[in-house]
């Protein structure tokens, strides 16, 4: 599980520095949608979560995740399970 939360670690990481560089990139009047603006907090909460050790259990029942859906999605806060109970 370790290498697994480094290798979500530095996708999350990819991807919050080219959210923000794109926000970034002089571009007048360019800002974050708010899409945009929640993935940047779900990749926040997700690299505090793998900081504080909690990476890959469901905040939901505490359950294991599962490696595909961390691999697909390293910032999914619950597992398939209780992710299709909340919708």
């Amino acid at each position: 599980m370790e290498l697994l939360a480094r290798e979500a670690q530095e996708a999350l990481r990819q991807r919050s520095h080219r959210l923000r560089a794109r926000a970034s990139s002089g571009v007048e009047g360019l800002s974050f949608t708010q899409a945009e603006e929640q993935e940047l907090r779900d990749i926040e909460d997700a690299l505090a979560r793998i900081a504080h050790g909690e990476f890959g259990r469901c905040a939901r029942c505490g359950g294991a995740m599962g490696r595909h859906r961390l691999r697909a999605v390293p910032e999914a806060r619950h597992c398939l399970t209780c992710a299709a109970l909340a919708r």
